[in-house]
């Protein structure tokens, strides 16, 4: 028998065992392998599409990249990874400055999350003289989430000024989130967000003198 020859079955034999095992694997990855999407991406998607024709106040940057940098901030600067944390972040500004309502949030992603959102929307049935301290105390009263997110909102706004006269807006958010939060002693992520927000206050400060 020639090499040729000795060679035919060798060929099939490997071509059939390969067959097998890729039939096997695919028989497995159907029936274990469940691709899960996290709930913040879903969170992200929705954010984006809400704010989708929006502008930060620089006329210039699309206005999701706040949002974005609140999470971010949640999560890298204040080292929190709860899902409702982040998920607030992302979505925080959409009832107040969207067509969204409270409805929307909770049908996509639940109450808790939607509570937070809520905590973070100002009434704007009410004059500003009530409308800020009403706002003020909905987040002191409200999930622990809704004022690591204010921290966070507060952290991004101060570093993020386009104009010079909002700075002294600026100085005042800082000082009322580090008020509104000097009883969360007992959470790092919200001493960290604290202490964040300290240092933007700091920096403001420093460049009014």
């Amino acid at each position: 028998m020639n090499a040729l020859a000795q060679s035919v079955p060798l060929v099939f034999g490997c071509a059939s065992r390969y067959a097998l095992c890729m039939t096997k694997a695919s028989e497995h990855s159907s029936d274990s392998v469940s691709i899960s999407i996290p709930l913040w991406q879903h969170a992200a998607s929705f954010a984006s599409k809400a704010h989708r024709h929006q502008l930060r106040k620089d006329k210039k940057t699309p206005y999701i990249a706040h949002p974005f940098r609140v999470a971010m901030a949640v999560r890298d600067v204040f080292g929190c990874d709860d899902e409702v944390a982040i998920c607030t972040a992302l979505l925080h500004d959409t009832i107040e400055d969207t067509a969204t309502d409270y409805d929307d949030i909770e049908k996509r992603f639940g109450r808790e999350i939607a509570d937070c959102v809520a905590v973070m929307t100002k009434n704007m049935l009410l004059r500003e003289s009530k409308r800020e301290p009403d706002y003020d105390k909905r987040l002191a009263e409200g999930p622990w989430q809704g004022r690591l997110v204010k921290l966070a909102d507060v952290y991004d706004n101060g570093l993020d000024i386009p104009r010079e006269s909002m700075k002294k807006k600026c100085i005042d958010r800082c000082k009322r989130v580090l008020e509104l939060t000097e009883c969360d002693t007992e959470r790092e992520s919200i001493v960290a967000g604290r202490i964040a927000v300290a240092g933007v206050l700091a920096l403001l400060e420093s460049d009014e003198k």
